[in-house]
């Protein structure tokens, strides 16, 4: 993800100080983002060098002064144009694919523990996320009925890949006990 639309987005929404920003990008489900916190803090000195966002210092009484970034027209001009191109597809990237595609060489028991490792990992990131949505505990923008329908599809959409995900697992491990292995045994 370019970490530079996710902060347009999010000030076109409100106004925010690179930490506001952060707990955002990072504890938003909808968005997937590897980077550090340097990385939101340098996109923000170069959106501002590019005119798209502003900053102003806002006083605290028992803390140092906070800036806050606010977006401009340009800034909203450049996200509109981002959210007006052509969409990427979905980048499934899943590391244990590449585990799992080599899983071969373990015994039935090493690769049934892996499989229980992985459900158990799902379905706890699943409960997460579900918890989270009975909370009601978003920070997404509900600016408008639309707005707020678009962001419950998105966390639907999450939702949906962890609850597939399991699914796949759990057909996976009952699936792999019927399989001979190398040496004609059942994965049992």
């Amino acid at each position: 993800m370019d970490i530079k639309y996710a902060i347009l987005g999010f000030l076109s929404w409100q106004p925010c100080t690179g930490y506001d920003l952060k707990k955002l990008v990072t504890s938003s489900p909808a968005f997937y983002w590897s980077g550090n916190n340097n990385q939101i803090y340098t996109t923000l000195v170069k959106l501002h060098k590019e005119g798209l966002v502003t900053d102003r210092m806002q006083p605290q009484e028992r803390y140092p002064a906070r800036r806050i970034y606010t977006v401009t027209e340009a800034g909203l001009a450049e996200l509109r144009g981002w959210v007006l191109s052509e969409p990427e597809l979905p980048q499934y990237r899943a590391m244990f694919l590449v585990q799992l595609a080599w899983a071969d060489a373990l015994s039935a028991g090493e690769l049934d523990g892996l499989l229980a490792k992985y459900e158990e990992e799902i379905k706890l990131q699943l409960r997460m996320l579900r918890e989270r949505e009975r909370r009601g505990i978003n920070l997404n923008p509900a600016r408008n009925p639309r707005e707020k329908y678009i962001w419950t599809m998105i966390d639907e959409n999450h939702i949906g890949r962890y609850a597939y995900e399991l699914e796949w697992v759990r057909r996976l491990r009952d699936g792999i006990k019927n399989v001979p292995q190398a040496n004609g045994k059942k994965g049992e």
